[in-house]
């Protein structure tokens, strides 16, 4: 059992940071109660769906049992507080505003439970002149600066997926947030809102490069700089075979082992952190490099203290040596997925079941968390619950 055995979370089902940050609960043990739309009963989300209309396994759903409630019903808004009422924390990702004009927002919900723990995550936060304001990730790393400092000199900034918004400075961000909050409550025996705001967040991210640039050490020239690709011991190279090849030699050890495996002069490493010499030198890496296939840089590599590996597809690195050593992806739903992360040493994490479609759990669920049969059916007959007739399972 995980680290987070008899936690009880109720999520409101949305995109982004929050299911995200479902999934890591449920990995860790908790019971996550996924709260969805009646009009979304019997579909799984897919998001950015398949193009032929498959419905791709959805990694970030997984775990969690789901039950379908209208919370536009005054007899599902009253479910709804029943389930606070018996959580540690509920998690939302819905714009400022709207769960208090659904009553379901703080206040209804800690006059039901004053210690529960009440997560948000929106991408410009509950208040400032932004936080009514539509985004996804890319428009929330463009205002924090560092979307600016990514890319190739010369060209576009680089988008890193969504990896910094949604998921590193919302989804992990929040996951942070309730577990702080609910330490805190254990003395206090009080809950609390956690605002989190994933532009917030990924600034936090961003700390060092903030202070280096207000130090002078940071240059606004995309491409100029020792960590964004500029410096050439930081960087990656095209092989032969049209593969790549990531160089991280920062420290003087690592870059004299990459001179040596290149066969370039050790005179070289004078020059490591002459930014005017830069150009000749990375001219002289590129040019190596572009010698070999990246298979055969692999392996003149792999026993070398020079930080510098070859860079996988995301099919290849479900199969390497590495990863497959550690158990890194595990079968779930059909296909390779990340396991759980981190690792405890006596409660391990685990993945407690696949994506399933909205009100899959909707009668057992509200059973196993207070609601008698009759009152559910009572609920189910007035419509403010709805139960996936193809799909009602057991727990």
């Amino acid at each position: 059992m995980g680290p987070l055995t008899g936690l009880k979370i109720v999520e409101l089902a949305s995109l982004g940071p929050v299911p995200w940050c479902g999934m890591l609960f449920s990995d860790l043990g908790a019971e996550v109660l996924r709260v969805e739309r009646p009009s979304d009963v019997g579909s799984l989300r897919t998001d950015l769906g398949a193009a032929d209309g498959r419905q791709p396994a959805f990694v970030n759903d997984r775990g969690r049992r789901s039950v379908a409630i209208d919370l536009k019903h005054p007899d599902g808004v009253a479910a709804l507080l029943r389930l606070a009422g018996r959580a540690d924390a509920l998690i939302e990702g819905n714009r400022p505003g709207v769960t208090e004009r659904l009553g379901v927002g703080p206040q209804e919900c800690f006059e039901r439970n004053p210690r529960l723990v009440y997560g948000r995550a929106t991408g410009w936060g509950q208040d400032g002149p932004l936080s009514d304001r539509a985004g996804h990730d890319l428009n929330y790393l463009a205002a924090s600066g560092l979307l600016a400092a990514m890319g190739p000199a010369g060209s576009a900034p680089a988008i890193p997926l969504n990896l910094l918004g949604d998921f590193a400075g919302g989804g992990l961000m929040l996951a942070m947030g309730v577990l702080s909050a609910l330490w805190e409550s254990r003395s206090s025996g009080r809950g609390q809102v956690v605002d989190t705001a994933m532009l917030d967040g990924i600034s936090l991210l961003g700390g060092i490069f903030y202070g280096q640039r207000q130090a002078g050490m940071l240059s606004l020239t995309r491409g100029t700089n020792v960590l964004d690709g500029g410096a050439p011991f930081y960087a990656v190279y095209e092989t032969s075979d049209g593969g790549w090849m990531a160089v991280g030699a920062i420290e003087a050890k690592f870059f004299a082992e990459l001179l040596d495996v290149l066969g370039l002069s050790p005179d070289l490493a004078a020059s490591q952190w002459d930014r005017d010499a830069w150009p000749e030198l990375r001219a002289r890496i590129e040019g190596v490099f572009r010698t070999r296939s990246r298979a055969e840089w692999e392996t003149r590599f792999a026993n070398r203290e020079a930080c510098t590996t070859p860079v996988l597809d995301l099919d290849e690195a479900l199969e390497h040596d590495h990863a497959r050593a550690r158990g890194s992806f595990v079968p779930n739903d059909g296909v390779l997925q990340p396991a759980p992360a981190p690792r405890f040493s006596r409660t391990p994490g685990e993945i407690r079941g696949p994506a399933v479609p909205a009100g899959t759990d909707t009668v057992r669920a509200l059973q196993e968390w207070g609601f008698a049969g009759p009152e559910v059916d009572a609920l189910r007959e007035s419509g403010a619950i709805v139960q996936d007739p193809t799909r009602a399972r057991s727990r």
